[in-house]
């Protein structure tokens, strides 16, 4: 193997020469190496999408003779992120056979069933509908990828004569075809009416290239890429302006981030009226282009092409007819005229699916959009959880930029209405569906935690994302925050400096969630501090400190919260961290334990005002949470430990022998009683005390 000396200007080369000789002549493990940096380029193929393959000699353990074997992308894979689990492994000859049995296309989901017996491995990932587009072919390597340039020619009215001439009849065309085994066959006679061809382009779909190697099928990818993506560049702008030029203009960054955060919850709560979603906001120059241009209009409505694109994004999105520069101080002003529109688009879906649904179609799914546009603005995604919708809008710049290049070169094309739902309701994806797992109890739910960099706020944090929820880690504590959100995946948290005192950074905190994850679900009051001192000790500053933090940073967060709440209309739920404290009078405590019964009686308040919201208010009293608390780090362990006449070591095992259950609690135990609230089986409580203390009697609530 020797390293390209060619230079990808529109495409990545990450070939490791040593990395891959450390693989050594393992061609299973070369596949992966070289799946795994195809995928990692979104320019070569989106999350998902495409999928890759090498054939091997291996011995039949039955037989004990050689026999081919095919290695190819499972179900449901991702080629960027492909492991040895996630590919399917199966006999060459078993898998062509099947031609024998083939009837025809109306019965071509049935072979998909066949393949399972056609596995050499039993270990397998299941076989996908791709798998017979590579048995037919001969070659050692292959991928199948969805490049953004190639499908964009691909897409194009005069996308077969742009590729004969472009590749100099080096890459054939096969028109659109849904993927299954007739689209395998047609791809081996495409290469047997072209002998020496180096790739054949899928008519609105993607692009098959080959060969002998791992790195040979790697370079051909790239260079039949690049070749397409610098046709393209050359053309941008050469007819007409791309996308027609600008219709209006881009509001600055600042105030465009400020507007999609306004609008983000009312956007949602209207996107999740069949069932709660996560939002995704993006801004990015290749979506401002388009939905500023003069072209929106004419292409937004046509819908996508490539069927990954549609099968993420909807056929088509719902464009905001509204100005950038909005008022949206008040919302409430608004929201007829959007609700109107999100009506508009739930019909128009309604009726799509009718004039298209066959007598064994799916059930209609949710009608609502995946995709919204505000022009000026940006685009805003909806998916089930923050990383679908992240990859929704993955998917629809996917499409823009084949959008994009279509109409530079030709025409864009999109798929005819009926194979597009041919495809979104394919009783094969809905089987895929059908097998999902069962989702988390806080999956769909985004959760803004106050003092969640460490003690109990963190582990509140740890056990939402535990069971399936979008974290927002707040705290005053910029390093302490940045550590904490390691523990956490991309997809699963964001990180916000907020003190509970400073209007700005509480309003900054819930912008940054209603741009990340669309809104806010669960709001979790937990900052705090402690002080412990007698009456005579406790100065003014003293009780200030502590009634600012815990009672007016309490109020604060929830009636900044409320608002979101609100205009998502979902209701929502908010639970606020107190203490046994605000329940029973203990030795020199009287600022703190003050405070902590202000916390609980306001938290009673608005249980009984934000009811009719269906916004849920609860309190969990924890008591002598020693492990992880910043608190105990500093004097009010010692004040405690003064206060009973023992030592600071001694105080855990004090603790615990004062409650009933003689038991030490950890901030796993109180997260365990704030996730009982919000969890789904008390969804019809509100203004209740939940006491994690291990039994402390005088703390019962009467």
């Amino acid at each position: 193997m020797k390293e390209t000396t060619q230079t990808f200007n529109h495409v990545s080369y990450l070939w490791d020469e040593e990395k891959a000789k450390s693989l050594g002549n393992d061609q299973v493990e070369l596949l992966i190496y070289r799946s795994n940096i195809l995928g990692a380029d979104l320019r070569i193929t989106n999350y998902g999408g495409g999928n890759t393959s090498c054939k091997t000699m291996e011995k039949d353990p039955l037989t004990g003779k050689e026999v081919e074997v095919m290695w190819v992308k499972g179900s449901g894979g991702d080629i960027g992120t492909l492991t040895k689990s996630g590919l399917a492994g199966l006999y060459v000859d078993k898998l062509r056979a099947l031609e024998g049995v083939y009837k025809g296309i109306e019965q071509e989901d049935e072979m998909v069933g066949l393949f399972n017996h056609c596995i050499y491995d039993l270990d397998s990932k299941a076989p996908s509908i791709d798998t017979p587009l590579h048995a037919y072919l001969p070659f050692k390597h292959i991928d199948h990828l969805h490049p953004d340039a190639a499908i964009a020619i691909a897409a194009s009215k005069d996308g077969e004569k742009i590729t004969k001439d472009l590749f100099d009849g080096q890459i054939a065309w096969v028109p659109w075809q849904r993927p299954g085994f007739d689209l395998g066959l047609q791809l081996r006679d495409a290469l047997e009416a072209n002998p020496g061809i180096r790739g054949i382009m899928l008519g609105g779909h993607g692009l098959f290239t080959w060969g002998d190697t791992a790195y040979e099928c790697y370079i051909n990818s790239l260079e039949v890429i690049e070749k397409a993506s610098s046709y393209l560049e050359e053309n941008y702008g050469k007819k007409r302006p791309v996308f027609g030029g600008d219709k209006i203009q881009s509001l600055d960054p600042n105030k465009r981030l400020e507007q999609a955060a306004k609008i983000a919850p009312l956007l949602r709560g209207l996107a999740s009226s069949y069932n709660r979603m996560v939002g995704t906001f993006n801004d990015s120059d290749t979506v401002l282009q388009f939905i500023n241009s003069n072209d929106l209009d004419k292409l937004a409505p046509l819908g996508t092409s490539c069927p990954d694109h549609f099968l993420r994004t909807k056929i088509a999105p719902l464009v905001l007819d509204i100005p950038a520069d909005q008022d949206l101080s008040n919302l409430n002003a608004l929201q007829s005229h959007i609700e109107k529109l999100f009506a508009q688009y739930r019909e128009g879906y309604k009726d799509y699916y009718e004039k298209h649904k066959r007598s064994n179609s799916p059930a209609m799914r949710d009608p609502n959009p995946v995709i919204i546009l505000w022009p000026g603005v940006g685009m805003f995604s909806y998916a089930k959880d923050k990383q679908t919708s992240r990859v929704a809008s993955e998917f629809y710049i996917n499409a823009i930029n084949v959008m994009r290049g279509a109409e530079a070169v030709s025409e864009y094309v999109s798929l005819p209405l009926q194979e597009a739902f041919d495809i979104e309701y394919w009783l094969l994806e809905e089987a895929k569906l059908q097998r999902m797992p069962k989702e988390k109890s806080l999956s769909r739910k985004v959760a803004l935690i106050t003092g969640s960099a460490g003690g109990i706020g963190k582990a509140i944090a740890d056990k939402f994302a535990a069971e399936g929820a979008c974290v927002v880690l707040t705290d005053i504590d910029e390093d302490r925050l940045k550590t904490a959100r390691k523990d956490f995946g991309k997809d699963t948290a964001i990180g916000v400096k907020l003190d509970v005192l400073d209007n700005d950074t509480i309003a900054q905190a819930y912008a940054a969630a209603c741009l990340a994850f669309g809104g806010v679900d669960i709001i979790v009051n937990c900052a705090g501090l402690a002080i412990s001192k007698t009456l005579t000790d406790t100065t003014e500053a003293d009780w200030d400190l502590l009634n600012d933090v815990l009672v007016k940073g309490q109020f604060k967060v929830s009636q900044a919260g409320v608002a979101v709440l609100r205009a998502q209309g979902h209701g929502g739920d908010i639970i606020n961290i107190a203490s046994k404290n605000a329940l029973v009078s203990g030795p020199n405590n009287v600022a703190y334990g003050t405070a902590k019964a202000a916390q609980v009686h306001m938290s009673r308040l608005l249980a009984a005002e934000l009811g009719p919201d269906k916004i849920r208010v609860n309190v969990v009293n924890p008591d002598a949470v020693i492990e992880g608390s910043k608190i105990w780090e500093g004097k009010w362990a010692e004040g405690r430990a003064k206060a009973y006449g023992i030592s600071v070591e001694e105080l855990p095992a004090h603790y615990a022998k004062r409650t009933l259950l003689n038991e030490i609690i950890s901030t796993e135990d109180i997260a365990n009683g704030v996730f009982a609230f919000v969890g789904g089986l008390l969804k019809k409580s509100t203004g209740n005390i939940l006491n994690v203390d291990g039994g402390v009697a005088a703390a019962f609530v009467r």
